[in-house]
């Protein structure tokens, strides 16, 4: 088949609803729409923008790979040739992740660079797909950048790796102060180790977990969906989730009909146990929806 054939067989299969390729096909090039242009009409999020988080740290998008088509035309690809029963772009969307078929969405790939203190980094790195470099303390001389939080909470007694409210906002400054205080002789200490001729690895050791560090972040949009889900979430560390809704946000843009099934499917949904579901049908079977007992089960259950 020459080459102005198969433009054309490619342009029939995708009038015909079989295949919808992402491609501009014309008659001189198989050139792929630009990837920073959302096909929906929606603007697109300005790439190398830094967005702030707290007084040092920001994310910034520093590459995206793919859109929304690119997952639908990934998906397509096991349809092919005897199936005709093609589901529009965002009914395809939904449908893949409700039923988890997510290697579709492995096709869109993001890459971010991220400043962050490193008690962030350190619940950060615990998602493991992702390729990450980060900057070195062995090679590189750490600057006098420490990540506080803006505010600090008292622990949780039910949640042991959670905290709730604000303290008072005295007591708070005051332990803030404090806290700058020791972060800023740690890092005179780091100073006067490297002055003394200790190598750069062991004089690092003295520097507080707040200290800032960067690095870049690499991972397909299954993954960061994954990421997004958890780092969002109510129940994330404030100081996390303020990365991760900044993420969001650049992820809706890009990729619109994905996000929305994001929400719809993961972030917002709930899951329900079996066990849960045996007493969903004990009420339905006992005509009890009404009955107070099954509105308390079912608030634990939308709630919990």
């Amino acid at each position: 088949m020459n080459r102005q054939k198969e433009i054309s067989e490619l342009q029939r299969r995708q009038e015909d609803k079989m295949i919808n390729y992402p491609y501009n096909y014309d008659s001189h090039s198989f050139g792929m729409l630009s990837n920073h242009v959302n096909n929906y009409g929606a603007s697109t999020m300005e790439m190398h923008k830094e967005f702030k988080v707290g007084r040092y740290g920001y994310v910034k998008l520093l590459d995206w790979m793919g859109d929304d088509h690119a997952v639908v035309a990934a998906a397509r690809v096991s349809y092919e040739r005897g199936n005709r029963q093609v589901k529009d772009d965002e009914q395809l969307i939904d449908y893949l992740l409700s039923h988890e078929h997510t290697t579709p969405f492995e096709m869109v790939e993001t890459k971010w660079e991220v400043k962050l203190p490193i008690f962030v980094a350190r619940q950060w790195i615990r998602h493991r797909t992702a390729s990450v470099n980060e900057l070195s303390a062995r090679y590189s001389v750490m600057d006098d950048e420490f990540g506080f939080p803006e505010e600090l909470r008292f622990q949780d007694d039910k949640n042991k790796q959670g905290s709730t409210e604000e303290l008072s906002y005295d007591k708070s400054e005051h332990l803030l102060d404090l806290f700058q205080d020791s972060a800023d002789e740690a890092y005179r200490l780091y100073e006067v180790a490297m002055g003394q001729g200790v190598g750069r690895e062991q004089a690092r050791t003295v520097l507080p977990v707040a200290i800032m560090t960067k690095w870049v972040w690499k991972i397909d949009l299954k993954n960061l969906f994954h990421f997004l889900n958890l780092r969002t979430d109510s129940h994330a560390q404030k100081e996390i989730r303020d990365y991760a809704d900044i993420m969001s946000r650049i992820v809706e843009e890009r990729v619109p009909l994905c996000f929305a099934a994001f929400v719809e499917n993961w972030r917002d949904a709930k899951k329900i146990r079996a066990s849960d579901v045996k007493k969903l049908n004990a009420f339905m079977s006992q005509d009890a929806i009404a009955s107070n007992e099954f509105e308390g089960f079912l608030w634990r259950l939308i709630n919990g």
